[in-house]
């Protein structure tokens, strides 16, 4: 059995004190790492079927062939949908985007379970960077490559469209903030968004006014806390075939 409680690193940042522990959850019976941000919790190993749901669902039935896919994940967490795009065969590389320097860190620390296996891996890179302003900047998600095109784009950092962690990222969720993330995507392209909260029929209405197939699907998973299923929401939408240069 693992300790009670661990706090592994604590870091002062703009946004509030960033914590990493770990703890043992005497109810699911095993280490839950937990990242907060000031009061606000990030991420918990606990609960993560959503996210890797997520990769799975942007990466599945590509209209643009069996690969090589290239993709990009903004927010790195404690790396679960990271680990889940590069379990997909066609994936050839992946670009991670996290605005919290300290959380790569943890990873090539290996302070986070993930982390060792995600360094590791060639096709993976960690971009230190606010994902929002670099969606909306003219080269894009990539500095190495300016205007580099992905497959699929993930995104799970704020809580909802409407939950943001900064009022700054408003913009990105309006129909021209997701308009200029669209120069980023192959034609066929899919981008996807994670949120806490049920599917907003307003924010699937911007999806659809700048994407050709919008979807929200729910994913329900056990919360052994309160003896019950939880759900989350994975919006997907997918750009046309015959969109871009």
């Amino acid at each position: 059995m693992g300790l009670p409680f661990q706090e592994l690193d604590r870091r002062p940042t703009p946004m509030g004190h960033l914590v990493l522990r770990r703890r043992h959850d005497p109810v699911v019976r095993s280490d839950v790492h937990e990242i907060k941000l000031g009061d606000e919790f990030l991420m918990s190993s606990m609960f993560t079927v959503a996210e890797v749901e997520m990769a799975r669902l942007a990466l599945a039935d590509p209209p643009y062939g069996s690969g090589p896919l290239h993709v990009a994940v903004g927010g790195l967490g404690l790396g679960f949908t990271a680990q889940a795009v590069l379990a997909h065969d066609a994936v050839a590389d992946l670009v991670v985007v996290e605005a919290l320097a300290e959380v790569i860190e943890w990873h090539e620390r290996g302070l986070i379970p993930a982390g060792a296996e995600l360094a590791a891996d060639p096709r993976c890179r960690f971009v230190s960077g606010d994902f929002f302003a670099m969606a909306d900047s003219e080269s894009g998600l990539d500095p190495r490559t300016g205007g580099h095109r992905f497959h699929a784009i993930l995104a799970d950092i704020d809580h909802s469209p409407e939950h943001l962690l900064r009022e700054s990222h408003a913009g990105f969720y309006r129909a021209e903030g997701l308009r200029r993330l669209t120069r980023f995507l192959h034609p066929g392209g899919v981008f996807a968004l994670w949120s806490n909260d049920p599917p907003d029929e307003r924010f699937t209405a911007t999806l659809g006014a700048v994407f050709t197939q919008v979807r929200a699907e729910v994913v329900t998973f056990p919360n052994p806390l309160q003896e019950r299923d939880a759900a989350n929401t994975v919006y997907l939408a997918r750009t046309s075939q015959t969109s871009g240069d």
